[in-house]
């Protein structure tokens, strides 16, 4: 149940933002308790960076790799309502959570429909509530609001049902506010199970307005996620919530193990982890696409959990906490938290199986139609520089599809590329290694227009030096970009960062300081996403095709294609 005065509240300081049976399901444990007169058990579940994977993802995408290296397919939503069901089941008192990017970068079959599948998915399931992610604002703010309240598409109208009725669930976002400072999306909300209630804290990345195109987030900003965090942890206090989760869309980098190892990068999750009021129990995170189950120590020394269960439904993270009924906090010495596997040997829900097959049906005749060919897998599997087959494919894409702008080069960004191309047929039975519409979309989902720009050659060399970017935090996120077939260039990892990149040549010359170089990236790129603040001070700029279109058009070009080798950056100690 959920507070309908605080929700009432929540959305007026906001301004704008006020499961059927299953045949066969896998067996969980309820977490234990202490005695049952002075304590209650509530479970506590939550998933990440959904992204409208309706079917099974495909390829890497659809594995959960363990501790000993084998892997177990995963994923797809009808599972993934199995699995939630499952383990909601087990304990008389649950929540279920999303810990955002539940929707943008999506598989045809829900963006073709502006993924309304995946919310009417989500309210199936009964999720209780997400925060928003970065790409909730793939398509503007004046989207998320529809698809928070409802109505049909303005331009497109409604094609997925003949009435779009909205989100049955809040998204949450304490950090996001309008540019006078007001609050443009609910803070918080609260969930009440067996008379306790627990309050739910929404934060996304402050560095959103990296990662989307400035477009999309115009008239709004993003704060600090522990300060936003802190201040609405307080005001839970004041109004006797003391049980407190976080659902934080930023995480940490993983270096290995499984889904319930703590081998990871300490990054922007860790350092908001640390920061975080001791108030808060439970910190679920997201958008790194990272599986790992972490302790960490709040202000008060006190150990919890921070958790993340990788991606597109592949695993469920689960957080039992025992909460004391006299003081209504949660007795952190009992909290158990883990990632469970949404394997695919269950029977599939019902209702959400109806509505992926709806959407997978209705999809089907642009989905399914062909666009090329390949020899084999075509990944985004890196080297040690970086470089992908699949990332090389994009960039000789772009540079073909921009030839008559003059580009010499092309640049992608790998957050751009969303899934593999694989060899086997789907399960449309196109055949193997026919690439269809639907494969193609599922690898080039923006809609990111090509811009075609002239660059120094230091500028050049200063973008390239930008691929390893230093953090407050002491860490380094490192986003090496993929390149044409025309780009070489020598990278020493173990060099000072900004003199990492050398011996740069275009089409087997080498590149001057001085000399001007026509590069073509996507327009996220060209408004400095990513990081990449030198290509706004590119000049000259040419428009041309939407990345997709030159991704279909060079495929059909190039029928048989095989992965190309992964040799256009050398690396040296």
């Amino acid at each position: 149940m959920t507070i309908p005065f605080l929700r009432r509240t929540a959305v007026l300081a906001a301004a704008t933002f006020v499961a059927a049976g299953v045949a066969s399901v896998p067996a969980y444990a309820a977490p234990s308790t202490t005695t049952a007169a002075a304590t209650t058990s509530v479970r506590v579940l939550s998933f990440n960076d959904f992204h409208g994977n309706l079917t099974p993802p495909a390829g890497s995408s659809g594995r959960v790799t363990l501790s000993d290296g084998t892997t177990v397919n995963a994923g797809g939503a009808a599972y993934l309502a199995t699995h939630a069901k499952a383990l909601r089941d087990a304990v008389p008192h649950s929540i279920l959570l999303s810990t955002g990017d539940n929707i943008g970068a999506s598989p045809l079959s829900s963006a073709l429909f502006h993924d309304e599948p995946t919310i009417a998915v989500l309210n199936a399931m009964g999720l209780d509530a997400s925060v928003v992610g970065n790409h909730e604002f793939d398509e503007g703010y004046r989207e998320l609001l529809r698809i928070q309240f409802g109505g049909c598409h303005p331009t497109d109208g409604c094609q997925f049902t003949p009435k779009y009725t909205g989100a049955k669930f809040p998204h949450l976002g304490a950090n996001v506010y309008f540019t006078n400072g007001l609050p443009a999306v609910l803070p918080f909300t609260v969930e009440v199970r067996d008379g306790v209630p627990v309050g739910v804290i929404g934060a996304t990345l402050e560095d959103l307005p990296d990662v989307v195109t400035p477009e999309a987030i115009e008239g709004l900003k993003f704060g600090d996620e522990v300060q936003a965090i802190n201040r609405t942890s307080k005001l839970l206090d004041k109004l006797g919530i003391r049980s407190q989760v976080v659902l934080l869309h930023q995480g940490d980098s993983a270096r290995g193990g499984g889904p319930n190892d703590c081998i990871v990068e300490p990054g922007p999750g860790t350092e908001i982890a640390r920061g975080t009021s001791a108030s808060v129990d439970a910190i679920f995170t997201a958008h790194t696409h990272q599986g790992y189950n972490c302790v960490i120590d709040d202000p008060a020394g006190n150990p919890r959990p921070v958790i993340q269960g990788l991606s597109f439904g592949r695993l469920l993270s689960v957080v039992d906490l025992t909460i004391d009924r006299r003081t209504r906090d949660v007795v952190r010495s009992a909290t158990v938290a883990r990632n469970e596997i949404v394997t695919r040997t269950v029977t599939p829900d019902p209702t959400v199986q109806a509505i992926v097959d709806s959407a997978v049906a209705k999809s089907a005749p642009i989905a399914n139609r062909p666009v090329g060919t390949i020899t084999a897998d075509i990944t985004r599997a890196a080297g040690p520089s970086g470089e992908t087959a699949l990332g090389n494919v994009i960039a000789d894409a772009q540079l073909v599809a921009t030839a008559s702008a003059g580009a010499q080069v092309a640049i992608t960004n790998p957050g751009g590329i969303r899934t593999d191309l694989t060899y086997a047929s789907s399960a449309a039975g196109e055949g193997a290694g026919v690439v269809t519409y639907g494969e193609a979309f599922a690898v080039q989902p923006f809609a990111n227009i090509l811009q075609t720009i002239t660059l120094t050659g230091d500028q050049l060399d200063r973008l390239l030096e930008q691929q390893w970017q230093p953090q407050a935090d002491g860490s380094t996120i490192v986003r090496v970009l993929q390149i044409s077939n025309t780009l070489r260039y020598t990278q020493t990892p173990g060099a000072p960062i900004g003199s990492r990149v050398s011996g740069i040549t275009i089409a087997g010359e080498p590149v001057t300081p001085t000399g001007t170089y026509r590069v073509t990236v996507n327009n996220f790129l060209a408004a400095g996403g990513d990081g990449f603040s030198v290509l706004p001070e590119g000049t000259d700029l040419t428009g041309g095709p939407i990345d997709l279109d030159a991704f279909t058009a060079y495929l059909a070009a190039n029928p048989g294609l095989a992965p190309p080798a992964t040799d256009r950056i050398t690396v040296v100690p």
